[in-house]
Formats: C-alpha cells, structure tokens, sequence
C-alpha cells in the first residue's frame, strides 16, 4: 500500500486549475469559432469572416472534386457549419436593431411583432373585452349586486 504526501498549496492550485473557464468548455481546435465570440465583433467583421469562410468552402469544393486530402473533404462540414453561424448571428444583431428602433413606435413590422397562432392573434385584447355598452353600464348602476347581512 502506497501513501501519497500532497500539500495543502498543491491541492489547491491543482483544483484552480480545474475549474478555470477556458477548461470548463470543450476545446476549440482550430475549428468554426464560437458563437459567443462572434457575438462581439461588429458587422463589418463579420461580413469579412463570412467572405473568408465562403472563400475557403469554395477551395474545399475545388478539392473535393479534384480529389484532395480526406482531411479537408472533412472540413467542408465545419465550414458550412461556420457559416450559418455567422449567418445567424449576423440576422440576430440586425433584428435587435430593428427591435431597438421600433420600440417608440405606434406600430410595428409583421416580422417583429410575436407570431403566435393566428387565432390568437385575431382575438380581443383584455381591454376591448372589458368594455361595456352605455346600457350595460346603467343597468350595473341603477341595479347594483344586493348586499345582504345576517343577524347571528
């Protein structure tokens, strides 16, 4: 049986290491950045990455057909995969502007209003089926709900 010494410093850092952020996520080797990251840039950026990332999607198809590597006929996934990324989040950033700009006003686009089912869409608003007729509102006033007590 063997018996292991560790100070208490150690332990310490081992567990530091552990848990610090860049290894609680799965590793990125040299793959699709992440989404997080892209969310950050600006759009000029991006638009630049997309331009990349279609050019070099075009140079793996060149490949594919010419028969390259069987590294890169992996790739063209990853970089399909990229670019709907970038896509997504370049369409994400441009509708929380459009959001942004219409929030002021009295109406707003179709795209940008909740979409719902169109039942629930077509049916009154809680104020419209609170409303009453000026009829229903005399009657409730000139004949209000009886209030009766006991005497115990």
């Amino acid at each position: 049986m063997q018996i292991r010494v560790f100070w208490e410093a150690d332990i310490k850092a081992f567990i530091a290491a552990l848990f610090t952020p860049s290894s609680l996520h799965r590793e990125n080797r040299g793959r699709q950045p992440w989404v997080h990251e892209l969310r950050n840039k600006s759009k000029t950026e991006l638009l630049t990455q997309l331009k990349d990332l279609k050019a070099e999607l075009s140079l793996l198809r060149v490949a594919k057909v010419t028969g390259g590597a069987p590294n890169k006929l992996s790739k063209i996934k990853v970089v399909r995969l990229s670019i709907a990324q970038v896509l997504t989040v370049i369409s994400q950033k441009q509708k929380a502007a459009l959001r942004e700009a219409y929030k002021k006003k009295k109406f707003l686009p179709l795209d940008l209003r909740p979409k719902k089912t169109r039942a629930i869409r077509r049916r009154l608003t809680k104020h419209q089926q609170s409303l009453k007729t000026e009829r229903e509102k005399k009657k409730e006033m000139y004949f209000p709900m009886r209030k009766y007590a006991i005497k115990v």
